[in-house]
């Protein structure tokens, strides 16, 4: 888990190396200013890519993922802190041996700190997925619940458009699979590092 971890915020941090350059580059006259939002206050819709790593029944489920978020931050007058909470849901190509992860989903709460255009903040709550188990033939889904914890980056392009890149660690515990040999109990826990959009209103 530990080397996930530190693998995926490796990933965070190059994603999020362009935007963290093209915050210095506005702020030092090389690039023009669009208009500053004037908080992150309210909601936003918006769309995601990365990928997926993990392990699960003895192997190492990897592959692309993308779907859509939706959420809602709070930002009192003059502080720094920015609270949200976001749901979010990503198709899934995630497989790999005899695993794969159809489907996977978040309900999360959010804390950051504001810097103008640049927000970095801390996330974790609800995860839920659907595995899918296949073995001579033989094969079954099972949607499991668990949790993930994370951290991102986001950048206001302007008042209602932003970018950022993200890193989530999630656990779905146990499920129990139909095999040729009886039930399996299987768990999936990996990693997520995606990079999207949002549009603010």
């Amino acid at each position: 888990m530990k080397t996930r971890i530190l693998a995926g915020l490796a990933a965070l941090t190059a994603l999020a190396t362009p935007v963290v350059a093209a915050d210095l580059s506005a702020s030092y006259g090389y690039a023009p200013q669009a208009a500053l939002p004037p908080s992150w206050n309210g909601f936003y819709i918006g769309a995601n890519a990365g990928y997926g790593w993990g392990s699960a029944a003895g192997d190492n489920p990897s592959g692309m993922i993308g779907g859509l978020q939706a959420g809602f931050n709070f930002q009192a007058p003059g502080s720094p802190i920015v609270f949200g909470v976001e749901t979010d849901f990503d198709w899934s190509g995630v497989a790999g041996g005899a695993f794969s992860v159809n489907y996977l989903g978040t309900v999360r709460g959010r804390v950051g700190f504001a810097a103008e255009r640049f927000l970095v903040y801390a996330t974790g709550g609800l995860a839920y997925g659907e595995g899918q188990y296949q073995v001579f033939g033989l094969s079954n889904s099972q949607t499991s619940y668990g949790w993930t914890l994370g951290a991102g980056a986001e950048y206001a392009l302007d008042r209602n458009w932003s970018a950022r890149a993200e890193y989530l660690y999630v656990d779905l515990g146990s499920s129990t699979y139909g095999s040729w040999v009886g039930p399996a109990s299987i768990g999936y826990d990996g990693s997520v590092v995606r990079a999207g959009v949002n549009y603010r209103f």
